[in-house]
């Protein structure tokens, strides 16, 4: 089961068929994500391909890491057949938030 923590906070967990698998990542189901650890971040970013993205601040335990997070709130309807499902909202992570 994918599991995507800091610090050793479970901050999203989804079953393995739930996750998507986009260019590396791991992409956790919107009702997978524990929300009280994002905040959004005013970080612009529009991808070629998947539409514009939605970048987050993870918290756990007062550690503030910015842009961490994101998701695709409105992807590309393209995006969707590259991808073969409807990815909107879920959200994947890098850098200090493991994903094992």
């Amino acid at each position: 089961m994918p599991t995507a923590t800091l610090n050793g906070t479970v901050i999203a967990e989804a079953a393995e068929d739930d996750v998507l698998h986009i260019e590396g990542n791991v992409y956790f189901p919107p009702s997978s994500v524990k929300a009280e650890f994002l905040t959004t971040s005013p970080t612009p970013y529009t991808c070629p391909w998947k539409g514009e993205c939605q970048y987050f601040t993870v918290t756990v335990d007062g550690q503030a890491l910015p842009d961490r997070a994101w998701s695709y709130p409105h992807p590309y309807p393209t995006a969707f057949d590259r991808v073969g499902k409807d990815f909107s909202n879920y959200v994947a992570f890098w850098k200090e938030v493991q994903v094992s």
